[in-house]
């Protein structure tokens, strides 16, 4: 660390396909102090910038960099590591309740799938593989995005400069690939509050309060009608290997949490993702045991561009099958951590696993 440097920090995100660092830090120059910062995607070059284009006395410069590194934890990063000859006290509201909660999918079969494409009273639109992300734009521009949980957590730098351009305030439920937001509902518009409205007015407002920015970092996710257009777009989800699909009730009104019995949002998932517990990290290998209920159900590879998660952490992982019950996971593939998920969930029962069909 340069002697300049008197306190700096690293934060670290990770979720979905986002492997991200930000770090900041205090510095010395001339007489005074300033508050530089540096971020990107972890192991490639980092983009660099400054909080105070002038030197600043040593208490104003620790203000500002207290309200950096807690707007970032705020955001969802993680402090990862932290030095220098003075210990500023950062405040963290990592847990913090936005009271936002997104409406949950049910799982149907393909066979169960074919009276909804059938179906002029639903739409289809594709499952992303992401992290569900609510966005809530303020009246006075404050920006909040939480998880499936309600909690505040990250939203790129790129999509939250996109919704800055959007007049008015509005919360929209959508999924983050990435650094890409992809918006498929309209919670709230400047018109008002959307919820009890049915779906295609909702997606009607979102059209037209997110279209314009539309192929930045945020999308509107593509919509699909009629039987043959959604038999069609369902085929070309699956022979491009997405995740799977999803059908929405054209009538339904918004409601909180996953429904009882069918509900008005359903998925068809091509292949299968599971939330896991890490039960322990396998001595000398970059691989972890993971489990179920506190049963394991084999391990996976953590690769070289992922920490490697503790135990007692809920990771997700991609797979094929399980052979029986009480079997293990079939060429799984470790998608990350999920700090939006609790271990409680993580039962066989919970997760829906998919089990290898009879021969």
């Amino acid at each position: 660390m340069s002697n300049n440097v008197i306190e700096s920090i690293e934060l670290r995100y990770q979720g979905g396909t986002s492997d991200k660092v930000y770090r900041a830090s205090v510095e010395r120059l001339g007489s005074g102090y300033v508050v530089n910062f540096a971020y990107g995607r972890r192991g490639s070059v980092m983009n660099t910038g400054t909080k105070t284009p002038q030197a600043l006395p040593l208490q104003a410069a620790e203000s500002v960099y207290r309200k950096l590194v807690q707007s970032k934890t705020t955001e969802g990063y993680r402090v990862h590591a932290g030095s220098g000859e003075r210990a500023i006290p950062v405040a963290q509201d990592q847990n913090r309740d936005t009271g936002l909660r997104p409406m949950l999918c049910n799982a149907v079969t393909d066979k169960e799938a074919a009276a909804y494409l059938r179906s002029d009273s639903w739409c289809a639109q594709e499952k992303y593989d992401g992290r569900r992300m609510l966005v809530r734009k303020a009246a006075d521009g404050t920006l909040t995005a939480a998880n499936r949980k309600g909690q505040a957590v990250a939203c790129p730098e790129a999509v939250a400069s996109a919704l800055a351009g959007v007049r008015g305030p509005f919360t929209a439920d959508g999924e983050l690939v990435g650094d890409r937001f992809y918006a498929f509902d309209m919670l709230e518009s400047p018109q008002g509050d959307l919820r009890l409205s049915a779906y295609s007015e909702r997606l009607a407002m979102l059209e037209r309060v997110l279209g314009p920015v539309s192929g930045t970092a945020v999308e509107v996710a593509p919509t699909v009608f009629g039987a043959s257009a959604k038999t069609a777009f369902t085929e070309t989800l699956r022979s491009a290997n997405k995740e799977g699909v999803v059908f929405k009730d054209l009538g339904a009104v918004w409601t909180e949490g996953k429904a009882a019995g069918a509900g008005p949002s359903l998925k068809l998932k091509f292949w299968e993702t599971c939330s896991c517990v890490v039960l322990r990290v396998n001595t000398g290998k970059r691989s972890v045991e993971l489990g179920l209920g506190g049963k394991s159900v084999g391990s996976v590879t953590i690769p070289p561009n992922y920490d490697v998660p503790r135990p007692g952490q809920v990771v997700e992982v991609r797979y094929l099958y399980v052979a029986g019950v009480g079997g293990s996971l079939y060429q799984p593939i470790y998608l990350g951590v999920r700090d939006d998920i609790d271990a409680s969930e993580c039962t066989e029962s919970a997760q829906q696993l998919k089990y290898k069909a009879a021969a």
